[in-house]
């Protein structure tokens, strides 16, 4: 028996809006709500991309029994307690960074995961940028094969992390 899709809801459709393409060619998921304060906004990335359910508010989309992840893309300060009601609420999660503001939102966020049984995922996205998508693009299309490699390097430092430098690159064309 084939598997369902997930449905994704993304709450913050600033660079949340980002996102949607995504999810709609991905294989296993379906986009299946849009969450936004402002109903303009709202309104305006739902007929942009052809998505029929939309939220104005964080709670009712929780509420519906369809959404199976909520990807958060909303201001920092609400990312810890957006993720944790998710959590409680039986969706899984995946969030912009940073996931939280406090080490203690940090385990708040953990023990909530634990407690759910769902999966939290804080998610550092830059591969996904437009412009990587773009040129992979190109790539997978054949429209370019100039592009031996693609390749980012980002600093990480911080707290319990040090400095790391982390090279990632995108395999040659054959």
């Amino acid at each position: 028996m084939p598997q369902r899709k997930i449905n994704v809801a993304i709450v913050g459709l600033g660079f949340g809006k980002e996102f949607i393409p995504i999810y709609q060619r991905h294989p296993d998921a379906h986009m299946y709500a849009i969450c936004q304060r402002t109903q303009a906004r709202l309104d305006e990335v739902g007929e942009q991309f052809g998505v029929d359910k939309r939220y104005l508010d964080y709670e009712s989309l929780l509420r519906d029994p369809e959404v199976d992840a909520v990807h958060i893309n909303s201001p920092i300060h609400l990312h810890a307690s957006q993720s944790i009601a998710a959590l409680k609420a039986g969706k899984h999660v995946a969030c912009t960074v940073p996931a939280a503001t406090s080490v203690g939102e940090c385990e708040e966020i953990v023990a909530a995961a634990q407690r759910s049984g769902k999966n939290y995922m804080m998610m550092e996205t830059s591969i996904y940028t437009r412009e990587f998508l773009f040129v992979r693009e190109l790539r997978d299309s054949g429209k370019s094969n100039s592009c031996g490699a693609l390749t980012s390097r980002r600093w990480r430092d911080g707290p319990g992390i040090g400095k790391v430098f982390r090279p990632c690159t995108m395999p040659p064309t054959p």
